[in-house]
């Protein structure tokens, strides 16, 4: 497709102009108004110095969360950011005690691994973990999941969009059963905003956590959090410090917790990652998160397609609403296949028990996709995979 009206962005990222990239579900590609952002958050170091705190640098993790906020349909002040998503749910399950009638989390077993070790730590706290096993064709499995929350229940916790199949869980549903039982719904939308529309009031879940690492091309370090405004108030987490405290600097030896989503901070912010993130935040506003579905749906559908013609197999779903960004192939060898990918300059990732996955996002051509199928094909046919089987580096 010539007519695409998305690719004006693309001379914004550096990184298209060498490089296939077709790795936005683990790592965005960064925009060039990153290096202006990062030489300011350095020029006003240099030249304000400790006077930058009062200046701006205090209130960033709040002002950030505000160009966060439309993208997830929530509010002005709704959104605070944490360093990471694994600390962003610690800091909700602190909020938690397990007690004789609500000590249970229920999580499912395709949640990223980091949030699930965190949980199953819980454990040593007193709760019970329940993790639900997907359906036998790896799918999320909606029904046994819903029929573990019950009055025992403290939290649920779900993948907005599951990282290896891209599926799109209903967590509407998740929600709905979860206050039926006087129990948080805690979803994890990393795979989710910034590829899909997102609108959590609407959704009716109790707590978002997301970041700007992938699909919002933010760069590391840069998680965020949102809690239902009626939810909020409830909420005292265990891990806490002191910028959430209504006047920090009066240093005093007791917590007066915020009224407001600040209530969520703790320590004190990564100040460099926030300016890295600001730029692309303000591009995707931009764009429109309709737009830039509506794109990745048509990009998705054409490697389903190009995937069904090869016969390779894949757990992403074919029904549109099902589907989120990204696409994984049952490639034959699809580990060496991966690694030989990214020796053309080719980027993707692997993951064991799906594939080969590609995520393409609003910046990518529509020829990008068919020449990283052909490289597969040639790949495969002339057996050059078997090139890269002794490499021992990490996955991606």
């Amino acid at each position: 497709m010539t007519d695409d009206p998305l690719l004006i962005h693309r001379p914004h990222f550096a990184i298209l102009e060498q490089t296939n990239y077709l790795i936005s579900n683990s790592l965005g590609a960064v925009p060039r108004e990153a290096a202006l952002a990062l030489a300011e958050f350095y020029e006003i170091w240099a030249s304000r110095g400790v006077r930058a705190w009062e200046e701006g640098w205090w209130e960033l993790v709040e002002t950030t969360g505000d160009l966060v906020a439309p993208l997830i349909a929530a509010g002005p002040g709704q959104v605070v950011f944490q360093p990471c998503v694994t600390i962003a749910h610690a800091v909700v399950l602190s909020v938690f005690e397990p007690s004789a009638g609500r000590s249970r989390l229920v999580i499912d077993e395709g949640h990223f691994p980091s949030i699930l070790y965190l949980v199953g730590e819980q454990a040593r706290r007193g709760f019970e973990v329940v993790v639900i096993p997907g359906r036998s064709d790896g799918s999320f499995d909606l029904d046994r999941f819903l029929a573990a929350i019950d009055g025992r229940t403290a939290a649920a916790l779900a993948c907005h969009v599951q990282f290896r199949s891209s599926e799109i869980v209903d967590v509407a549903a998740i929600a709905r059963q979860a206050r039926a039982c006087g129990a948080y719904s805690i979803i994890d939308g990393y795979q989710a905003v910034g590829s899909i529309p997102v609108d959590v009031g609407r959704l009716g879940i109790d707590v978002y956590i997301g970041g700007c690492l992938k699909w919002l091309c933010g760069g590391p370090g840069n998680a965020f959090v949102w809690v239902a405004p009626e939810r909020l108030m409830e909420l005292r987490p265990a891990l806490t410090g002191w910028m959430a405290h209504r006047r920090p600097f009066a240093f005093e030896r007791t917590l007066d917790r915020r009224d407001g989503a600040g209530r969520l901070l703790h320590g004190t912010p990564n100040i460099a990652a926030l300016y890295a993130a600001r730029p692309a935040l303000e591009r995707i506003a931009g764009i429109g998160l309709d737009a830039i579905r509506a794109k990745s749906l048509r990009q998705t559908g054409h490697l389903l397609a190009l995937a069904d013609a090869r016969g390779w197999p894949t757990p992403t779903p074919r029904d549109p609403d099902r589907r989120g960004g990204t696409v994984a192939l049952g490639v034959p060898n699809g580990l060496p296949v991966s690694r030989a990918l990214k020796a053309r300059d080719i980027l993707c990732d692997y993951r064991p028990g799906v594939g080969i996955r590609l995520s393409p996002h609003f910046y990518n051509r529509d020829d990008e996709l068919d020449a990283a199928i052909g490289a597969i094909d040639e790949i495969l046919s002339t057996q050059s995979w078997r090139d890269h089987i002794a490499r021992d580096s990490p996955v991606t």
